[in-house]
C-alpha cells in the first residue's frame, strides 16, 4: 500500500458550543464516481478550545461496525460544558439500488459517556440546490442551501424529512407536498411545478450536552453500522483511491472483474484539538474471503496482527489525510 491522499465526501463528528446551522450545512454526501453508493460517517471535529485535548482515539473499522473510543482531557481548572453534535451526511432523497443502507446506520447509532449509555437528541435538516443562470442557461448550483424551514412551512414534519434514512415515508409524498405548497421561496429551487421529481437531501444530526470536568479525562464511545457501498468491479481508475499495491493489481488484472465494497471515514478533523492526539490506534478488519486496500499517510506502519486484522499506531498524531478502504472479494 502506498501513500496517497484521497478525496471523498464524508460526515463530521462536530463538537460545538452551539447548534450552529452554518456548521451543519457544510456536511454533505455524494456517491462515488463508479456509482458504488457509499458515503462516509465518523470523524471528530472541534471548534478549537485551548483547554480540551484529545488524549486518545481508538478506532475500529469493519464493514459491519465502526467503533471509536475517545479520551478527552480538560486541561483547565474549570468545568467546561459543550453541545456535542454527531451529524450524519446529507443523503439524496432518491437513491440507486446499490446505495448504502442508510436505515441500518440510522438504527444502530449508540453513544456512551464514561461507560453510561445515553440517549442523544435527534434533529433533521433538509437541503436543496438553488437554480442559477450559467452561460445563459438555467442550471442548479453545486452548493446546497438549508431548506428545513421551507419544508416545515409546507406542513412537513421531521419524520417526513428523514424518510430517506428510515424508509418510513415515501419520497413522492414529500415531493407532492412541496409542489402543492404556496411558498414563493420554493421557486428558487423548483424549476417546474409539474415535474414530480425534486432534488433534495436529508441530514440526521444527533446531539447532547456534555460536561468536561476540570483536570479530568472524559471517555466517550460511539458505535454504528457504517454506510457501505459496492460495485461488481474494482477498475483501474479506483486503484489510486485505495492505494492498491503492485501484487494486488497484478492479481486483479489476471483474474478479471472483482466485486468490492468500500467505506470512508474522516480523520483530518482530529487536527482541530488543543494538541495533537497523544495516542492514536486504527484497526481494520476484513472478512476471510477478502483482500483489503487503503492509503495511509502517517509515520505509523501498517501491521498485520491477525489473519484478517490490520493495525496502525501513532503518537502525537496530527492527521493530514482521511481514510477510504476497499474490501475486495478474492
Amino acid at each position: 500500500m502506498k501513500n496517497k491522499n484521497v478525496d471523498a465526501v464524508k460526515a463530521h463528528f462536530i463538537f460545538s458550543i452551539k447548534l450552529v446551522c452554518s456548521l451543519l450545512i457544510t456536511v454533505t454526501a455524494a456517491q462515488a464516481n463508479d456509482s458504488t453508493g457509499y458515503v462516509g460517517t465518523g470523524g471528530v471535529e472541534y471548534i478549537k478550545n485551548k483547554n480540551i485535548s484529545m488524549h486518545s482515539e481508538d478506532l475500529y473499522i469493519s464493514k459491519d461496525k465502526i467503533r471509536v473510543n475517545y479520551e478527552f482531557e480538560n486541561l483547565s481548572n474549570k468545568d467546561i460544558t459543550e453541545t456535542i453534535l454527531f451529524p450524519m451526511p446529507a443523503i439524496p432523497s432518491f437513491t440507486d439500488s446499490d446505495y448504502a443502507d442508510t436505515n441500518a446506520t440510522y438504527d444502530s447509532f449508540q453513544v456512551w459517556v464514561n461507560g453510561k449509555l445515553i440517549n442523544p437528541d435527534l434533529h433533521v435538516r433538509t437541503f436543496m440546490r438553488p437554480i442559477v443562470v450559467k452561460d445563459g442557461d438555467r442550471t442548479y448550483s453545486e452548493t446546497s442551501v438549508d431548506t428545513t424551514e421551507i419544508f416545515k412551512f409546507c406542513g412537513l414534519n421531521e419524520a417526513d424529512m428523514r424518510g430517506p434514512w428510515t424508509y418510513q415515508v415515501e419520497t413522492e409524498y414529500v415531493n407532492q407536498r412541496l409542489l402543492n405548497c404556496n411558498n414563493k421561496k420554493l421557486d428558487r429551487f423548483i424549476d417546474d411545478r409539474e415535474d414530480p421529481y425534486i432534488d433534495w437531501d436529508s441530514q440526521v444530526i444527533y446531539s447532547w450536552e456534555q460536561k468536561f470536568k476540570a483536570n479530568t479525562v472524559t471517555e466517550i464511545k460511539h458505535t454504528y453500522t457504517p454506510l457501505v457501498g459496492g460495485s461488481v468491479h474494482l477498475g483501474e481508475e479506483q486503484f489510486a483511491d485505495f492505494c492498491v499495491d503492485a501484487s494486488t493489481k497484478q492479481g486483479l488484472n489476471k483474474s478479471g472483474p472483482r466485486p468490492y465494497q468500500a467505506l470512508s471515514y474522516i480523520l483530518t478533523t482530529g487536527a482541530n484539538w488543543a494538541k495533537p492526539i497523544t495516542n492514536f490506534k486504527l484497526t481494520v478488519e476484513r472478512d476471510p474471503n477478502e483482500l483489503v486496500s487503503f492509503c495511509w499517510k502517517g509515520k505509523g506502519k501498517v501491521k498485520k496482527i491477525g489473519p484478517t486484522t490490520f493495525e496502525i499506531k501513532e503518537s502525537n498524531f496530527m492527521p493530514t489525510h482521511d481514510f477510504d478502504v476497499a474490501f475486495i472479494i478474492k
